[in-house]
């Protein structure tokens, strides 16, 4: 028996790194997880490698619509969510100089859009005693080359 056996999860960007290696302990210990992630080809592989407890499905947290998709496949397959973990993050290397409006746009959508809405539109689904883990970055503390002024 594992310590998440008949829970329902949700890791979004669970198709790569750390949302992929989240799912795969998830569903070893007994849940079944959603992943979510916006490329179909790496999706399909993040299925296959957690195996039979994963369902995949193609969504990008910074299009609301896509999240009103992704809870409205949760709800009618499963019903109710006990964990969701806000994983899905962007990050692209530009010099403070550099940084366009399109770049700024394309981050805080994924990253600070995207968060808040994952977590807002799984509200109704959440049971009683439910836990929502929100992933971040190193970056608001450790600088990255490439990222600076230098």
């Amino acid at each position: 028996m594992g310590q998440l056996d008949e829970k329902v999860t949700l890791v979004t960007g669970g198709s790569t790194g750390i949302g992929l290696a989240i799912a795969r302990r998830f569903a070893a210990e007994g849940a079944t997880v959603y992943l979510t992630g916006r490329s179909k080809a790496e999706m399909d592989e993040a299925v296959r490698t957690v195996g039979e407890r994963a369902v995949g499905i193609r969504s990008d947290v910074s299009d609301l619509d896509d999240l009103d998709r992704l809870f409205a496949q949760i709800r009618e397959r499963s019903g109710r969510l006990d964990v969701v973990v806000a994983n899905a993050g962007f990050g692209e290397l530009a010099r403070l100089g550099e940084i366009t409006e399109e770049h700024y746009d394309k981050t805080f959508d994924t990253n600070g859009k995207g968060t808040l809405f994952t977590v807002q539109k799984a509200l109704p689904l959440m049971s009683r005693g439910a836990s929502v883990i929100v992933l971040s970055s190193t970056n608001a503390s450790t600088g990255v080359r490439g990222m600076t002024t230098y």
